[in-house]
């Protein structure tokens, strides 16, 4: 319950959002329900794969790797500017592809992990790169400005010490990818409502 007070707490900060030149554009409404309709579907997918990560390798609880994570230098992608109380759509639009950029990068370590789950690990990537290339499209189409974000720390994956470290790094991508999306469908449901 206080996770849920504490995830939902930023959103209430979005209520003033001055973005009414772009609430009443159709295809701009259109574009926001596809696209919350194929992040659900990513959502989905990734929620999958955590469950055969769980079934597998019985990494389930979260908070009885912390110790563990701490070692492998496996951060959550940021998308602060899908939350703050200054909220712009072009700065958290840019926030989300470059955070679709980095999971796509990052799930080769999942695919390495569960090579008898490719087909499921290649369409996410394939889901990412095209829900990247759908808000980079959006972006172009209202003439918004793009701004790009350094992606210093979030270069090439660690070198995995050990199977298990591989495993559970393999966990914590998934679980902050969920994280991600969970908040990039929030910004994209947000902006449907306005």
């Amino acid at each position: 319950l206080l996770l849920g007070a504490l995830l939902w707490a930023p959103w209430r900060a979005l209520h003033g959002a001055p973005l009414a030149e772009l609430s009443g554009d159709q295809d701009f409404q259109l574009f926001l329900h596809k696209n919350l309709e194929f992040t659900r579907k990513i959502k989905g997918d990734v929620a999958a794969l955590q469950r055969v990560v769980c079934d597998t390798f019985q990494l389930c609880k979260e908070e009885e790797l912390l110790l563990v994570r701490q070692d492998l230098g496996i951060a959550q992608v940021p998308l602060e500017q899908c939350h703050s109380r200054t909220f712009q759509a072009e700065a958290c639009f840019s926030q989300i592809r470059a955070g679709l950029r980095a999971y796509h990068g990052s799930l080769a370590a999942v695919l390495e992990l569960l090579p008898g789950h490719a087909g499921l690990v290649e369409t996410l990537q394939l889901d990412a790169a095209n829900l990247s290339s759908n808000i980079q499209q959006q972006v172009e189409d209202l003439g918004l400005a793009t701004v790009t974000y350094p992606t210093e720390g979030r270069g090439p994956l660690p070198a995995f010490s050990s199977r298990f470290h591989h495993q559970v790094g393999g966990f914590f991508i998934l679980a902050n990818f969920q994280r991600f999306l969970e908040t990039a469908y929030r910004a994209l449901r947000h902006l449907a409502r306005l």
